[in-house]
């Protein structure tokens, strides 16, 4: 296959995958596409397929991340060159594989999900009158208490009515904290508000309707603990019946509680301590949230806000 043009070896290296592989269809379109853009960029470089460096790629890399290719958008890319370099090694048609050593650029972590404060208020306000008194005591408290505390979802099915030698987690009404069993089996305290505390009250009082011997603090009609699932499918139906825009899920009121309170007070380090978190530059994420938060006040209010953006020459 010496002699063969580059338009010859993508199509053999195409029936490759299609035949030999048995790659799916959409698959084999996705490689006709990415291979097709290969030969456009090594005809533009003035090099054939088997001529292409690494240099080449990094370039061709930067210029679609330029162009505002998404990262993992560029690594399927990258894989799939990848793999054409490959079979022509296995063909004795290349000496080394340019892809080899190329990456992708890194992906920016998404911003968290949080809600906004009159959203948050509005949720953990809301009354369902049509509920069963008792389980609507009790998905109020889950709610304050995610919200409240910025309790992950397995700290809060794990507490318990009481502090005993085998509980996970437990609040002590009289101090106002929650105990509970983080990440890594670490143990720590988070303030309990008034809300909260209130709300927690008012279950507990309507909790002995459905109880049994399982001593999980929030349980379901048979009295049993409830699970991770089981809130996220209740705490997704109060959101819609609140009015939210979105559903609700747990970690979008921890992300909540966290950005709020950092809002409020600015305070890195007590936001990282209440979450729980053992690096510092995993609460950071919330900064950005507040930065968000600030600019969106500032188009909001600012007379000089309208049209903020780069100045037109």
């Amino acid at each position: 296959m010496s002699g063969v043009d580059d338009a010859a070896l993508v199509e053999a290296y195409l029936a490759h995958v299609r035949i030999d592989k048995r790659l799916a269809a959409r698959t084999v379109e996705l490689y006709t596409g990415d291979l097709a853009r290969l030969a456009q960029n090594a005809q533009s470089a003035g090099v054939g397929l088997r001529q292409v460096q690494s240099a080449h790629v990094r370039r061709w890399v930067a210029q679609m991340h330029s162009a505002g290719r998404s990262a993992r958008g560029i690594a399927l890319i990258l894989s799939g060159w990848r793999g054409f370099y490959v079979w022509l090694g296995r063909q004795g048609l290349v000496t080394q594989n340019p892809v080899q050593d190329v990456r992708a650029p890194k992906a920016g972590k998404p911003l968290p999900k949080a809600l906004g404060v009159d959203e948050s208020v509005q949720l953990a306000a809301h009354v369902e009158e049509g509920d069963d008194p008792a389980l609507e005591a009790r998905d109020a408290c889950i709610t304050e208490l995610l919200y409240g505390c910025g309790l992950r979802i397995g700290e809060l099915v794990g507490l318990d009515v009481a502090a005993s030698g085998t509980a996970r987690g437990w609040i002590d009404l009289q101090a106002g904290e929650a105990h509970v069993l983080g990440k890594g089996s670490k143990r720590r305290s988070v303030p309990v508000g008034r809300a909260a505390l209130e709300s927690l009250q008012h279950w507990l009082a309507a909790r002995p309707s459905i109880a049994g011997e399982d001593p999980a603090l929030f349980i379901g009609r048979h009295g049993s603990r409830l699970t991770p699932q089981h809130i996220r499918v209740r705490l997704k139906r109060r959101s819609m019946l609140a009015g939210l825009s979105t559903p609700v899920h747990p970690h979008m009121l921890r992300h909540s509680f966290a950005s709020h309170v950092l809002q409020s007070s600015g305070d890195l380090r007590a936001v990282q301590e209440l979450l729980g978190h053992a690096s510092i530059g995993t609460t950071q994420v919330y900064t950005r949230l507040d930065f968000q938060h600030l600019a969106r006040a500032y188009d909001a209010a600012h007379p000089r806000a309208k049209g903020r953006g780069p100045a037109k020459s």
